[in-house]
């Protein structure tokens, strides 16, 4: 019986991945999973000291950049050095986000602000400043929420966001496809992510709660996340588009 060659399971490799907000949570497991497929991950984080941390544990075909998606000269930097280093960008997994809560009547200015630049514009910079480094074949995948498609009490501004970013999937794909680059949506439920862990310790009961309300009965791990993320990025999707793909435990569609 002929062996299989390792190579032969590596479906990014020596391809460049850029995931934004990949040093902890869902983006730290999907940076690890692009490396083992063979790719060079370029990450982006906004604490240098973690940022340091998270290459260490991704592996030496990492490489990080310092900065906030919501600054363009933070992504200009970013992209100047990918071209310097690569010359081109094959993948690009926009997750840098943050999650905020204030209830309608409760809601000011700062935390719109924040949540939108983060969420939206950076989501659509992130994007913009990759496409002069992309080429027919490439692959975006968007981090969008379950949130985006249910109604939380006070997670409106958040939940508004998510629904931005399913909407500008299905714009972009018509904008993008004459340029043969796919975009996708991948949208997780409830996650045990660092953030969701101290979420869960600070609310008792909270995570009971959650899981009843999941069918599966139980949060994901953000690995589970990242398995539906190469697959959108991967050839193995090669016709799939402007979709948005829940890995929520069935929350969403039950």
């Amino acid at each position: 019986m002929r062996k299989r060659s390792n190579d032969m399971t590596k479906r990014f490799e020596n391809k460049v991945v850029v995931v934004t907000g990949g040093t902890d949570g869902i983006g730290l497991a999907t940076a690890k999973s692009f490396a083992r497929e063979g790719a060079h991950v370029h990450i982006t984080g906004r604490r240098q000291a973690r940022l340091n941390e998270a290459l260490q544990e991704i592996g030496p075909t990492a490489v990080g950049m310092q900065g906030d998606v919501s600054n363009l000269a933070d992504l200009d930097r970013l992209y100047g050095e990918i071209q310097r280093a690569r010359g081109r960008v094959d993948v690009v997994f926009a997750n840098a986000g943050v999650s905020e809560s204030a209830p309608i009547g409760g809601i000011e200015e700062d935390h719109f602000d924040r949540v939108f630049g983060i969420n939206v514009k950076g989501t659509v910079f992130t994007v913009q400043k990759a496409l002069p480094l992309m080429s027919a074949g490439g692959t975006v995948v968007l981090a969008g929420s379950g949130a985006g498609s249910k109604g939380f009490p006070a997670l409106s501004v958040y939940s508004a966001t998510k629904a931005a970013i399913r909407s500008l999937a299905r714009t972009w794909t018509t904008d993008l496809k004459g340029r043969g680059i796919r975009v996708n949506v991948v949208s997780p439920g409830m996650v045990l992510t660092p953030a969701m862990q101290t979420y869960l310790q600070d609310n008792p009961g909270s995570e009971a709660w959650m899981q009843q309300t999941i069918p599966f009965g139980r949060l994901a791990e953000p690995e589970e996340i990242a398995k539906a993320v190469l697959f959108l990025a991967s050839d193995e999707s090669s016709f799939v588009g402007g979709e948005e793909l829940f890995v929520d435990g069935g929350f969403v569609a039950v």
